[in-house]
């Protein structure tokens, strides 16, 4: 029998198939064997624990460099981290200078591999001026290039308008990387808000009624459109609505290489949520009535939806306040939950089954970004990168549990059940029973391209 480095004895294992028990063999930081009565030189006993496949976090804001007062990589990896997360990709935007070239990312690597947890991988940006340096960040190793179809509340990072989408979606596609895009209108939310303002409608419910579900389903039409021109991998990002997830249904039957993620607030939280918080609950696409909410999760248990992304996009607290709820800073931290929130609004309330939510948080991301088999999963030769979640315990969430910068999220006073209790990377316990336990070890994942 072969002794391994360590071995998770007495496991239930969330596979790509469904839940498996057996051991769980590691050796140099990796997946060894996957099989009974394994012996170990370290041992870890993990009876009455589901250990699930590291969460991938393919969508979130950690604004470094520039910006890291907002979050930094050292704050929001640990926050994934206490979540069950073993590797991010960072958003080229609300950095600063945002990653949309060689010089610019070189900058945030140096920035992610002094400070980050654990494992990262970063978007480019495409705004117009930067198609040309597209081939230079591709070279670098990102994993696609981020757009926007309405104005991203940053000056250094400009909306993509039709031409530049469509000539970027060419580069991306001889590139072999995908592009994703924030889909909505720029042209009816943009009107929507001016009517309001120059109104002084200025609440919490005009902003709502000012971005629409219409706006996200005519940008959603028009990136399905560019991309089929293009012969471009899509992604649309956290879609926040059923029908906008049905077009990107049609758009792939249609024959586009086309598929979309939500984000835990969407199944979580509704515009009545948003109402209530106000400010610490604001994101765009807004949040939504509960029926759109329910047809999400109609979408997760039928396969429509292929990953789940926190968007976790922090900032000060003063860059919440504002009695103009236009000028308010849009973004909801979230990315230390996303496990907890699908286990007990999906698995435990409405039968999502455990395998569906590997899935969403590690397999179909590992798989649609191409990242190579060392993030594969739960599998033989693949990183020993698991996060280990006692499904049985129910806890509050609290400001003095968050590892935010800045401790503010709309999950404040939640109760939610499955609880993280280790998270290991590359077979090293980064975090355990509540606490940070190694130093900064990330690396920079790139796509297999």
């Amino acid at each position: 029998m072969s002794t391994y480095d360590l071995v998770l004895r007495r496991d239930s294992v969330v596979t790509e198939t469904g839940v498996r028990q057996m051991d769980i063999g590691v050796s140099r930081g990796s997946i060894a064997a996957l099989e009974q009565d394994l012996d170990g030189k370290e041992t870890i006993d993990a009876t009455g624990l589901h250990i699930f496949p590291g969460l991938i976090d393919s969508h979130l804001h950690f604004n470094e460099p520039g910006r890291a007062h907002w979050e930094g990589f050292e704050t929001g990896s640990r926050a994934l981290a206490a979540g069950g997360g073993t590797l991010f990709f960072d958003m080229p935007l609300n950095a600063h200078p945002p990653t949309l070239d060689a010089a610019s990312f070189d900058e945030k690597l140096a920035a992610a591999e002094a400070s980050s947890l654990v494992d990262f991988a970063f978007w480019g940006g495409l705004v117009p001026g930067n198609v040309d340096q597209m081939p230079e960040l591709a070279g670098r190793g990102v994993v696609g290039f981020k757009a926007f179809m309405s104005n991203s509340g940053i000056d250094d990072f400009p909306r993509a308008d039709d031409r530049t989408l469509r000539e970027g979606m060419k580069r991306a596609a001889s590139l072999g990387r995908p592009v994703a895009v924030h889909a909505e209108s720029e042209s009816i939310t943009a009107e929507l808000a001016r009517e309001r303002v120059a109104q002084g409608r200025t609440t919490v419910r005009d902003y709502l009624d000012s971005r629409p579900v219409r706006a996200e389903l005519d940008a959603i039409g028009r990136a399905i459109e560019f991309a089929g021109e293009a012969q471009c991998a899509l992604h649309v990002v956290h879609v926040s609505s059923g029908a906008g997830v049905a077009l990107v249904a049609a758009g792939r039957k249609a024959g586009v290489n086309v598929t979309c993620e939500t984000c835990p607030h969407y199944l979580a939280l509704t515009e009545d949520d948003m109402l209530r918080l106000k400010a610490v609950a604001k994101c765009a696409p807004p949040l939504r009535p509960q029926s759109d909410q329910e047809a999400l999760w109609a979408a997760l248990k039928s396969g429509e939806i292929a990953t789940i992304g926190s968007d976790h996009s922090p900032a000060p607290p003063e860059l919440k306040a504002d009695s103009n709820f236009f000028k308010v800073w849009g973004g909801i931290s979230g990315v230390q939950h996303t496990l907890p929130i699908l286990l007990t609004e999906g698995h435990l309330r409405r039968g999502l089954d455990l395998a569906v939510i590997g899935r969403l948080t590690a397999f179909n991301v590992a798989t649609r970004f191409k990242l190579p088999r060392s993030k594969a999963g739960v599998s033989v030769g693949a990183d020993a990168d698991l996060a280990l979640v006692d499904l049985s315990q129910t806890f509050e969430v609290t400001l003095d549990g968050l590892f935010y910068r800045h401790r503010q999220t709309p999950y404040l006073g939640r109760a939610l059940t499955g609880r993280v209790v280790q998270t290991i990377l590359r077979g090293q316990p980064v975090f355990r029973d509540g606490r940070v336990v190694s130093r900064p070890a990330g690396k920079l994942v790139k796509p297999s391209v």
